[in-house]
């Protein structure tokens, strides 16, 4: 082991007190299981998983309202991979069956593929999935106003895009959950900037912008846990390589002039206010929302998982009575096991 890496873990397991320190992204989850952290830290520290992967906060009802366009006639569906094997209301609602019974979904890995799609075919409406929190947004209001340059009639978006703010007030006003700090996403942060999760400062709790690797998640940890000792709650930046200060300030406007903040559900957890994104009125014409509207099920069935309740560190994932018993990676009854970032996936993953 390195030596600063090993300067830094003993630092960090001289911590006296027990705190609760939740990684809000779903990737330093999978970090901290692939690498062990959590078996070479302090038992003072418990480190809880949050509600940071994308995939999984996507509602229930999103999943079959986007599951019901697939099947219509003529409608291409444009989605990143990791939302095809997502499971909506129950485990036979998802992209991915909705593919086998012959709807036209397809898997792209850039937000302008699905213009590109639309292009290619006129006949057809192209509904782009924009899903993700501040680090994807610019990339679908990029394909909206590419669409629109372009004059292409045909392309739609369904945003189910998030905010990480408020869900990170919404954490924190949970007394029930007593988090005392947090890891913040170093990818979200290299758009917001350290100002970004500068709201932090006026709560009681401590955090550390922070890379992915092993080594970066200790560093962050390392950080953190000074600033703890010194009672230091300014936001810290462990990514300083990556983050600035200001962030990209050319990325934010653009997704601000095309999306605006909306109330928004998300999966197990509820309506969190000014916590989506939805398309502005002046660029409505490309959200599929203003043709077939989506209305919210209240009587539809409730999946039996207890995602929701991984996803805001109330339990770990092995506490579901579901995990390993009935849902694995390859029968995923709730979205944390499906996503490449989830938290019941890399605790399956790394047996954790």
């Amino acid at each position: 082991m390195d030596q600063n890496i090993e300067r830094m873990l003993r630092e960090i397991n001289t911590l006296e007190k027990k705190v609760n320190i939740m990684e809000v992204c779903g990737t330093h989850t999978m970090s901290i299981c692939k690498n062990g952290i959590r078996e070479i830290i302090t038992e003072n520290i418990n480190l809880i998983s949050g509600p940071g992967c994308p995939v999984c906060v996507t509602d229930n009802g999103h999943i079959d309202f986007i599951y019901e366009l697939a099947l219509k006639e003529n409608i291409i569906i444009t989605t990143y991979g990791d939302m095809i094997r997502v499971p909506g209301s129950n485990p036979e609602i998802s992209l991915g069956k909705a593919k086998g019974m012959g709807a036209d979904v397809r898997i792209i890995y850039s937000s302008i593929d699905a213009v590109e799609i639309a292009l290619k075919n006129p006949d057809k409406l192209v509904v782009f999935l924009g899903i993700g929190f501040e680090t994807t947004i610019p990339a679908t209001a990029a394909a909206i106003l590419e669409a629109d340059i372009r004059g292409i009639d045909n392309f739609k978006v369904f945003s189910v895009h998030k905010l990480v703010e408020p869900v990170m007030k919404a954490v924190l006003s949970n007394e029930e959950l007593n988090v005392d700090g947090f890891i913040i996403p170093g990818h979200v942060a290299t758009i917001t900037g350290v100002k970004g999760f500068e709201f932090l400062e006026n709560y009681d709790c401590y955090s550390s912008i922070v890379g992915f690797k092993g080594e970066e998640v200790i560093y962050g940890l390392f950080q953190m846990i000074q600033n703890i000792k010194n009672g230091n709650k300014k936001v810290g930046n462990a990514y300083k390589s990556i983050v600035s200060k200001e962030g990209n300030k050319v990325a934010m406007e653009l997704y601000n002039e095309i999306l605006e903040p909306r109330d928004d559900v998300w999966r197990g957890i509820g309506c969190i206010p000014n916590s989506g994104m939805k398309i502005k009125e002046k660029w409505s014409k490309y959200d599929i929302e203003e043709s077939f509207p989506y209305k919210e099920d209240k009587n539809r069935k409730i999946s039996p998982c207890k995602c929701g309740e991984v996803l805001i560190g109330k339990i770990k994932p092995k506490e579901c009575p579901l995990f390993g018993n009935g849902c694995n990676p390859i029968n995923p009854i709730g979205p944390c096991m499906v996503s490449s970032e989830g938290s019941c996936a890399a605790y399956y993953k790394y047996n954790t």
